[in-house]
């Protein structure tokens, strides 16, 4: 991974993981998780120990707020009814990360095409995506059902380049997670790691391979070439 000043790249879009990275979703969804715990009899969990696990989607946040394995008789019945509670609580209280919007402007004024790669399920991910104004704004939304294969697997990413129409290797990724970064190496991207979002427990998020890390969203503009000409110089 790079270290010190970042050298931008030439991309012509970028790509954002959705849960942890464009979107601050860890409140609602740590609700969701504590009213399920109170139909089930057991006290709330502390939001600061929920949040860190947000992006090991509805199975790691029942595994952890219950004790269970996925192998448990009752932890698809759990796993479901908390998304059906989340579904109903949505946007609640999720919003675009502060300083995002910014970001989001500057690249649709400099024609750098921006969209959603998430594992999150399609009926979760556009109503999302819609109630906070940004489904017209994204060249492409892709859901972990979009695709037959979820994140690490690329075919998520290579379906978003084709949605936005640029190729992988004018792309960059941002993901908050391992998996969004061995996605994003293995579709030929730049990969900055989000570690304002969900980084967890990872000790070690330095080791995952990502091209560079970024601590605000307001520090991503600064791996992007924002001179037309400069970043038209390579071949499409």
């Amino acid at each position: 991974m790079e270290s010190g000043a970042p050298t931008p790249w030439a991309v012509r879009a970028v790509l954002f993981d959705l849960d942890g990275t464009l979107l601050d979703t860890a409140p609602d969804m740590a609700h969701a998780l504590n009213l399920l715990r109170a139909e089930q009899g057991r006290a709330p969990l502390p939001y600061e120990d929920i949040r860190p696990r947000v992006s090991d989607g509805s199975a790691g946040l029942i595994g952890y707020a219950f004790d269970l394995a996925p192998q448990a008789p009752e932890f698809e019945a759990l796993r479901r009814r908390f998304l059906d509670l989340y579904r109903t609580h949505l946007v609640r209280e999720t919003r675009v990360f502060p300083g995002m919007e910014p970001v989001l402007a500057r690249l649709e004024a400099a024609d750098i095409r921006w969209g959603v790669v998430t594992n999150k399920p399609a009926w979760l991910t556009d109503p999302l995506v819609r109630a906070l104004g940004l489904w017209e704004r994204a060249a492409c939304v892709v859901s972990g059902d979009t695709t037959a294969n979820r994140k690490p697997h690329p075919e998520p990413l290579y379906h978003a380049c084709r949605l936005a129409g640029r190729p992988p290797h004018r792309c960059l990724y941002v993901g908050d997670a391992r998996r969004d970064i061995e996605a994003g190496r293995c579709a030929g991207m730049k990969t900055l790691i989000a570690l304002f979002g969900y980084v967890g427990a990872d000790p070690a998020p330095e080791s995952w391979g990502a091209d560079g890390m970024v601590r605000r969203p307001g520090e991503l503009p600064d791996w992007i070439v924002w001179d037309r000409a400069g970043a038209d110089a390579e071949p499409a």
